[in-house]
């Protein structure tokens, strides 16, 4: 092995991507990332993966396309995961989306793979195609995947699934279908007129996939398909694919997708559904050079030059090939030409180890505040670099921050700053679908933004750079760059929010009599000097007092919690604080900091609730809202910790409640169940929320839960999908539905996303099943509530997914969960 190439592959191997956090897996800015856009830029060729969720795609696929085969690699997600479970927090919903999108940028910053949606919301689980293709709108997400696949213009269409019910979730299957007619529909000029261009990609492939072994065998059966390695070894990442792919897919922690990072030979198969066949290589019969573009040959002869000139200790040097490789992709009027200029500016940048950074001295201000500016600007290779300008868009009025146009001698920063004043009808920052309410199961976006994973920075610097006689512009975001004393230098994006920042902190407020309670209003100065007057609007015959309360501050950060008398009128609604907005912030060390902005406001119920348990001990499992469900039932909850379940009082508890998939984990509950066995005998009550089967995170052969009751039970991953499901009451005298409130088929109604997921599948006969459920032309499922006496208590296990009925403010949901921790005991 020469010199140069043993360097190269330590260089690699050194400067690869190494750790999970978000800060940590940026891809290193040296030589053989260099070597790797280099190799990319000469290839001219796209794929893209279609398939439903965040987490779907084949990572260890994206990787090979990206890193191995340096085509342009894209996974279209159907939807940003907003009905999945959530393991690291208690955001469900759009917040949800929110984390979803951003780990799959975080997965694509590692595979090398880009990002693209439609609108379409994950409403939860689905059990068919067209179930989904209806609540979304067939024609509307049909549309945005030929709109995607016009923009990007792949050679190569993947789908993950099938299109069939081995795909199992609807949602899968939909995917796989609206890929196929999706692969005909973007080259007929008739369909979709307003969408773009058309463009017929060469074949349509599926992916083989299989969820398990039965799967994998029909798979074997099949005629052969076309086969990839996808375990191959990368000398210039200095990982193999499989390694990519089990760092890329640990990025899904919400999910609990911790996985592997497999080493060695991975086998997957190519299977041709649609276009020009193929016997031996996914991609034979296709042209990856620029011979295929008209006048494309120049470009490839610059190119090759760089590529063998390319030094691993004096990148620089290749600086006058990338310049004239870049002269003359810019000379070219092809579309997908005028799409790499970008990528060679960022190639030179990296040739001539340009550091161009402008920071923001906050993280984030009011319209009207200054913020400062400071530019930081570093050839660090290169000599002859000269910085002509650097301007900051986004906002208008946004400062030039340089405009003297200086030489950038090697190595020595240029910096400068500059003050500048928000305006004061600048629009707040948050992720741009959520900008406008949603229309039913889709979201609301310019037509512009379909496909988008998310919406420029709030502010961006745009540089403009001579080097070689060229001129490029190098585009980056404007971010608040500060350092923690434990985890060294941090960014975090910048956002601009209201002046003064409003929240009522319970999602739901109970009213479960027709008497006043009060309201409490949080309201929080963002900017000094800040005012507002707080009024709330209630449903049709509530009524407040009083009608409005000043808030004002003198310093940033003061805030105030302003309480409201409120009466309830006969039924429940939507309080909201008018015109007000809450600033949530989305923090998590493996995901960019996230700001959203949302009306304040909360469900109002009015419903007869009564419960006679008044302390109540809770276990945190993966997240949930439930215990602010609970306080406002009356309750006084505590959380119980690792030393509490182990040996504290629990006596002083009348019931004691798992949060969701708490037994999975939570090692330390495992370990207490005797100990709630013994606590349910003395007479309290143990609810039990749902779990799944074989998910368990830490201290358990084989991943597998064994029980989580007084007796024998096996959970299965049978759901019921339908929130407008019958169900019927199998015991209606059962003291547990009984009191403290009687239990009817009318609070069953309202329900939102689903009945309940993980039924158990096999049960002891010594539990009592009350309920009867199942989505249409399915077998009754009777486990969604089974309860178990216990010596003079209760043990009780619930699939119902009281975790999202609560925060949503079902009134029946309240009522069943109050006889619950109650154990049926009547006031």
């Amino acid at each position: 092995m020469s010199q140069t190439k043993t360097a190269l592959l330590w260089m690699a191997l050194l400067l690869a991507p190494v750790g999970l956090e978000a800060q940590a897996v940026r891809r290193a800015p040296g030589s053989a990332e260099l070597k790797h856009r280099i190799e990319k830029l000469r290839t001219v060729g796209r794929v893209l993966m279609i398939a439903a969720h965040p987490d779907d795609e084949n990572t260890a696929f994206l990787a090979y396309c990206a890193q191995g085969r340096k085509l342009r690699t894209a996974y279209l997600s159907l939807t940003r995961g907003e009905g999945g479970q959530n393991l690291i927090g208690s955001e469900q919903g759009a917040l949800l989306g929110v984390i979803r999108t951003q780990e799959l940028l975080a997965a694509r910053r590692i595979d090398g793979a880009e990002q693209f949606f439609t609108r379409a919301i994950d409403f939860g689980f689905s059990k068919s195609a067209p179930e989904s293709l209806e609540k979304w709108g067939h024609e509307a997400v049909l549309g945005d995947v030929v709109q995607v696949i016009r923009e990007f213009r792949p050679d190569v269409i993947v789908n993950r699934f099938s299109g069939t019910p081995r795909d199992g979730h609807g949602h899968h299957q939909a995917s796989a279908l609206l890929g196929k007619e999706a692969f005909r529909a973007a080259a007929d000029p008739a369909r979709f007129p307003e969408r773009g261009r058309p463009w017929q990609a060469k074949r349509l492939l599926w992916n083989g996939f299989s969820f398990s072994r039965a799967q994998e065998q029909e798979l074997e059966q099949m005629a052969k398909g076309l086969r990839v390695d996808l375990g191959e070894f990368d000398a210039l990442v200095g990982y193999s694919y499989g390694e990519l792919a089990g760092i890329s897919r640990s990025q899904h922690r919400s999910q609990g997708m911790g996985s592997a990072e497999r080493r060695g030979s991975v086998a997957n198969h190519l299977f041709v559904v649609d276009g020009a066949a193929a016997e031996t290589d996914w991609l034979e019969g296709l042209d990856l050079s620029w011979a295929r573009i008209p006048g494309g040959a120049s470009v490839e002869e610059a190119l090759a030059r760089a590529d063998r000139e390319f030094d691993v200790n004096h990148p620089e040097r290749v600086l006058g090939a990338l310049v004239e490789a870049r002269r003359r992709i810019a000379a070219l009027v092809q579309v997908d030409a005028k799409a790499r200029v970008e990528e060679a500016d960022e190639a030179i940048a990296l040739a001539a180890g340009l550091w161009l950074d402008v920071s923001v001295n906050v993280g984030e201000a009011a319209p009207g505040e200054t913020v400062r500016l400071t530019l930081t600007a570093v050839s660090r290779m290169a000599e002859g670099v000269t910085l002509e300008r650097v301007a900051v868009t986004g906002m208008p009025g946004a400062p030039v921050v340089f405009d003297q146009r200086a030489g950038l001698a090697r190595n020595k920063a240029v910096t400068a700053s500059a003050q500048f004043r928000i305006p004061e009808g600048q629009a707040w920052t948050q992720p741009f679908w959520l900008a406008r309410p949603a229309a039913g199961n889709l979201y609301t976006v310019p037509p512009e933004a379909i496909g988008w994973a998310e919406g420029a920075p709030a502010l961006e610097a745009e540089f403009l750079i001579r080097v070689g006689g060229e001129r490029i512009v190098l585009k980056r975001p404007v971010e608040c760059r500060y350092v923690d004393r434990v985890r060294g230098e941090m960014t975090r994006p910048f956002a601009v929010a209201p002046a003064v920042a409003v929240r009522i902190p319970a999602h739901s407020l109970l009213f479960p009599d027709t008497k006043a309670r009060p309201v409490t209003v949080e309201a929080r100065a963002l900017a000094g000097g800040a005012k507002a007057v707080l009024r709330l609007k209630t449903p049709a015959g509530w009524r407040v007092e009083p009608a409005e309360v000043a808030f004002e501050a003198k310093e940033k950060g003061e805030q105030k919690a302003i309480v409201f008398q409120v009466t309830p009128g006969a039924t429940g609604g939507v309080l909201t604080v008018e015109g007000a907005h809450e600033v949530t912030r989305i923090e998590y060390e493996h995901i960019p900091v996230q700001t959203i902005q949302p009306p304040a406001s909360a469900r109002v119920v009015r419903a007869d609730v009564q419960m006679t348990a008044k302390r109540i001990g809770y276990v945190m499992g993966a997240g949930d809202e439930v215990p602010a469900a609970l306080r406002q039932m009356g309750a006084e909850v505590e959380i119980l910790d690792a030393a509490a379940l182990a040996h504290g009082e629990l006596s002083r508890y009348q019931a004691i409640v798992t949060g969701v998939r708490a037994w999975n984990v939570r090692e330390d509950l495992r370990s207490a169940h005797e100990r709630l066995k013994e606590f349910a005998r003395a007479g309290g009550t143990v609810v039990v929320q749902y779990n799944i089967q074989d998910g368990v995170f830490f201290g358990s052969e084989a991943g597998t839960l064994k029980n989580v009751g007084p007796l024998p039970v096996k959970i299965s991953r049978d759901r019921v999908t339908v929130e407008e499901a019958d169900v019927r009451v199998l015991k209606p005298d059962h003291v547990l539905l009984q009191g403290p409130n009687a239990i009817t088929a009318a609070d069953f109604e309202g329900w939102v996303q689903e009945r309940g997921l993980y039924f158990p599948g096999e049960w002891d006969s010594g539990y009592d099943a009350l309920l009867e459920m199942n989505d249409p032309g399915e077998e009754p499922l009777r486990s969604g509530l089974l309860a178990a006496r216990t010596g003079r208590g209760w043990y009780v296990l619930t699939s119902l997914s009281f975790f999202r009925q609560l925060p949503a403010g079902v009134p029946g949901a309240y009522r069943l969960f109050a006889n619950l921790v109650s154990g049926g005991v009547g006031p």
